[in-house]
């Protein structure tokens, strides 16, 4: 068991609030996503934002062993982060890239996503051996990469750029999650038409890729050389419209311990505000995790958690550190019990989705707003391999 902050060092039984993530559930989503997509397609597992809150490393280091064959961050720093913690894959960064970037992007052998040929000339210019190099098309999300009509000019004058190679090319599909597919086959057929335009010139990108989780799952025919799945890889749905082709696996749990039991009498307020007033003597438990750990504060008088395998309600306002739960329907509880805010009890279960619907959000945000204080516990043949923050 390795350990990397002061934090860590606690024994699992004395931490007060952590999560538990299972390497075998990231592995097994990983397996089924290459059943899916057939041998011939590469994976490219997503792993920006600490993994949507996993923790990268570790994330990454599961997602290899289970036969992904690159990695992808949006910003270099953590790219440079996955370097320093050993990992030697190909590591594409998908979003903007400073050109005084451009050196650490160099050193760390990164894969940057060119859209400028100011940081592709600086990047020429440092590489002393062959640099991969992607290039993003816009193809309607109007956001990061290059509008369709530029691409071919831009990608001539990169050829001219040695040591740079253009190894990739891709887009990102805006609605790969509604039922609705309309709009995502308008920018397969525009990211499509880029390629033939590319090939007419005499430049065919070895490595095209498209698909996000979703997309990969219901859009077979834009697979082409590689797909680039994120939220499923961690076992959490790509779409409130429609369900998975194929099963996953959640591999996160959000768990905390009953700090105090009382019973609060009738007329008791509880919590900032007096949002929540008691209508008859109230057994509650003091559960401490909150909005610093990044529990949603929209939870508030909304959500609920798991204690001895029973559901029970969030009374008042989730403060920073601290939400209150009504157990007066659930005997015996006790100092310490367990306390699952994500994950499975028994057999009740809590997934990201119902606290999405909860708090007005997204699964996504569920677990990567899940702040460093909050420690990663991972867990491999259901024994603890290794912690970190």
């Amino acid at each position: 068991m390795s350990t990397r902050s002061t934090k860590a060092l606690l024994p699992p039984d004395a931490l007060t609030t952590w999560a538990e993530v299972d390497l075998d559930a990231l592995a097994a989503n990983v397996h089924t996503f290459k059943r899916h997509v057939g041998r011939q397609v590469e994976i490219i597992a997503v792993v920006k934002a600490n993994a949507y809150g996993h923790g990268a490393a570790e994330a990454a280091r599961a997602f290899l062993s289970a036969g992904t064959t690159r990695l992808a961050v949006h910003r270099v720093d953590e790219g440079v982060e996955l370097r320093r913690a050993g990992i030697t894959a190909p590591i594409l960064v998908m979003g903007y890239a400073p050109v005084k970037s451009a050196r650490a992007v160099v050193s760390n052998n990164l894969t940057p996503t060119v859209t400028t040929l100011e940081f592709a000339e600086k990047a020429a210019a440092l590489a002393r051996k062959p640099l991969p190099i992607h290039i993003k098309v816009d193809t309607g999300m109007g956001r990061y990469g290059l509008l369709p009509e530029e691409v071919v000019d831009f990608a001539l004058r990169l050829q001219a750029l040695s040591p740079l190679f253009i190894e990739g090319i891709f887009t990102h599909f805006a609605t790969a999650d509604s039922a609705d597919r309309s709009y995502m086959l308008h920018q397969l057929a525009v990211f499509r038409r880029v390629l033939d335009e590319l090939e007419s010139q005499g430049l065919r990108v070895p490595l095209r890729h498209a698909c996000n989780s979703a997309a990969a799952m219901v859009l077979p025919e834009a697979h082409f050389e590689a797909v680039r799945p994120g939220v499923a890889l961690y076992g959490l749905y790509p779409s409130g419209e429609w369900a998975p082709p194929f099963p996953l696996k959640p591999a996160l749990a959000l768990k905390s311990r009953v700090a105090r039991v009382r019973t609060l009498p009738p007329g008791s307020a509880v919590g900032y505000g007096k949002t929540y007033i008691t209508h008859r003597p109230t057994r509650v438990a003091l559960v401490p995790v909150g909005y610093g750990d990044g529990y949603h504060r929209l939870l508030s008088n909304r959500g609920s958690v798991l204690v001895r395998e029973k559901r029970t309600p969030i009374l008042g306002l989730v403060s920073m550190d601290q939400i209150v739960v009504d157990v007066s329907s659930i005997p015996g509880v006790d100092l310490e019990d367990e306390v699952t805010l994500l994950g499975r009890q028994g057999s009740e279960a809590i997934r990201a989705e119902e606290i999405a619907r909860w708090a007005r959000t997204i699964n996504y945000e569920v677990t990567t707003a899940l702040l460093p204080r909050v420690t990663r516990i991972y867990l491999q043949g259901g024994a603890v391999t290794t912690r970190d923050n």
